[in-house]
C-alpha cells in the first residue's frame, strides 16, 4: 500500500491565502503528518534551503556564511476542532467575502498558521530555489526556519523539545524569534508555568451515616480558601512587569452518590514570572498549601526578556514599537534553555488563540511578513 501524495502548497502566493491553505490542513495535535509532509515538500521544491525531517518536525537553514544566524520558529499543530455547531474557527477555513481580504476563519489562524506561513513565504523570497532570481534580496542574516509538532499538549511530547535532544546544533543561532499571536507587537520573554496537586483524604462511609467517616471534600475547603485569598503579584524583570496568577483549576472527589468520599484531589497552576526557577515556583505553592500533601505534576521554565541582546534591541528598533511581557508560556523558554535569546512577534490576537470563533486579519499577516522580510534582508 503506498501513501499519499504530499498536498501541494504554493509559497510564492500570497502570504494570506498560503496562510488559509495551511489553515485547510487538519493538523490536530498528533495529526501533524500531513501537514508537515506538504512543508517539507514546499521547502525541497522550492526553496535553496538545507532541509532535515525528525518525526514531524521540519528544519530548514541557510548556509551563506553571515555573521549572524537568526532563528524563526512556530508549531504546525492546532488545538481540537471547535465542539459548537456553527462555529466559525473550524477547518475548512472560511473568509468574510472576497479571499484574500478581510478576516480569515479557522482552527489555528490565530495560534498560529498565520505565522507559519509567514515563515513559509520569507524562505520563498530570501532563499527561492533559483539561487540566480535577480528580483530575490540578498539576505544579511542566515536563517533556519523550524516547524514542529505537539505543541499544543503536554511538554514531553513537543517536538521543538526532541529537536533540542536529538540534534541541538539544528537549533544552534544568536537569536530566535517565535512567531506566536503577539499583534505584531515583540513580547519579551514569557512567564513559567507550574501545575501542582493538592489532596486529603478522608475516610468513606454509607452517606446516611456520614459521622462514620470523614469527607475528603469537605477538608479541601482551605485549599480553596487560600488560593481564593491569594494576591498574585507583578514582577518587573529586565523592564518588563510580568502578572503573576495562582489558580485552581481542577477539583476530583467521591466515588458515588451515596459515599462520603475519602479522597479529594485540587489542582493548581501557577504562572510566575520570570525571575523564578521551577523549584523556587514550586516552593512558593508549598509554603501557600503548607499542611496538605502537595505534588508537582508538570512545569516549564519562564524566560527572561533578552532585549538587551544586540540582535534583540535591533529588531525591537526595527519593529518600532514598545516591547511587552508574554504572560502566557511559549517555546521561547526552550531556546532560552539552550542560549539562544528569544522573542516573540507574530500576526493575531493572542485572545482569539483556541475560541470557537479563532481569526486572523489578511493585512496583519501581510505586516507581519514585511516587518521579518525587511529586517532579515536589511541588516
Amino acid at each position: 500500500m503506498t501513501s499519499a501524495a504530499p498536498l501541494t502548497l504554493d509559497l510564492s502566493q500570497d502570504v494570506a491565502l498560503l496562510t488559509a491553505a495551511l489553515l485547510d490542513i487538519p493538523s490536530v495535535s498528533g495529526q501533524e503528518a500531513a501537514i508537515a509532509d506538504a512543508v517539507e515538500a514546499a521547502l525541497h521544491a522550492q526553496t535553496s534551503l538545507e532541509v532535515t525531517r525528525d518525526g514531524d518536525a521540519v528544519v530548514a537553514r541557510s548556509a551563506l556564511g553571515r555573521s549572524e544566524r537568526v532563528i524563526l520558529a512556530g508549531h504546525l499543530d492546532t488545538v481540537p476542532l471547535p465542539s459548537a455547531e456553527g462555529a466559525r474557527g473550524t477547518v475548512p477555513s472560511s473568509w468574510d467575502g472576497v479571499p484574500g481580504e478581510g478576516l480569515l476563519w479557522g482552527r489555528g489562524a490565530t495560534d498560529m498558521k498565520g505565522g507559519v506561513a509567514v515563515q513559509l513565504a520569507l524562505a520563498e523570497r530570501l532563499f527561492p530555489r533559483d539561487a540566480h532570481d535577480a528580483a530575490a534580496p540578498a539576505p544579511a542574516r542566515d536563517v533556519t526556519f523550524v516547524f514542529y509538532d505537539h505543541e499544543e499538549v503536554e511538554a514531553a511530547k513537543s517536538g521543538l523539545g526532541r529537536l533540542a535532544r536529538n540534534s541541538p546544533e539544528l537549533l544552534a543561532g544568536d537569536f530566535a524569534i517565535l512567531l506566536e499571536p503577539t499583534d505584531g507587537t515583540v513580547e519579551g520573554g514569557c512567564n513559567g508555568t507550574l501545575r501542582v496537586e493538592a489532596t486529603t483524604v478522608g475516610e468513606a462511609a454509607h452517606s446516611a451515616r456520614a459521622w462514620m467517616g470523614r469527607n475528603a471534600i469537605h477538608a479541601a475547603a482551605p485549599i480553596l480558601a487560600r488560593l481564593a485569598a491569594y494576591e498574585p503579584a507583578t514582577v518587573t524583570v529586565d523592564g518588563l512587569d510580568y502578572r503573576e496568577s495562582l489558580n485552581a483549576v481542577g477539583i476530583a472527589g467521591g466515588t458515588a452518590g451515596n459515599v462520603i468520599p475519602d479522597r479529594c484531589t485540587v489542582t493548581v497552576n501557577y504562572r510566575f514570572a520570570p525571575d523564578k526557577s521551577i523549584d523556587e515556583a514550586e516552593a512558593h505553592v508549598r509554603a501557600l498549601l503548607e499542611g496538605f500533601d502537595v505534588v508537582r505534576t508538570d512545569g516549564a521554565s519562564g524566560a527572561r526578556p533578552g532585549l538587551t541582546h544586540p540582535a534583540a534591541a535591533a529588531f525591537v528598533a526595527a519593529v518600532g514599537q514598545e516591547p511587552k511581557p508574554k504572560y502566557g508560556w511559549t517555546d521561547v523558554a526552550r531556546f532560552s534553555d539552550l542560549g539562544v535569546p528569544a522573542v516573540n512577534f507574530g500576526p493575531g490576537d493572542a485572545l482569539l488563540a483556541h475560541k470557537d470563533d479563532e481569526r486572523v486579519s489578511a493585512d496583519a499577516v501581510r505586516a507581519c511578513l514585511r516587518a521579518l522580510e525587511s529586517w532579515l534582508a536589511t541588516g
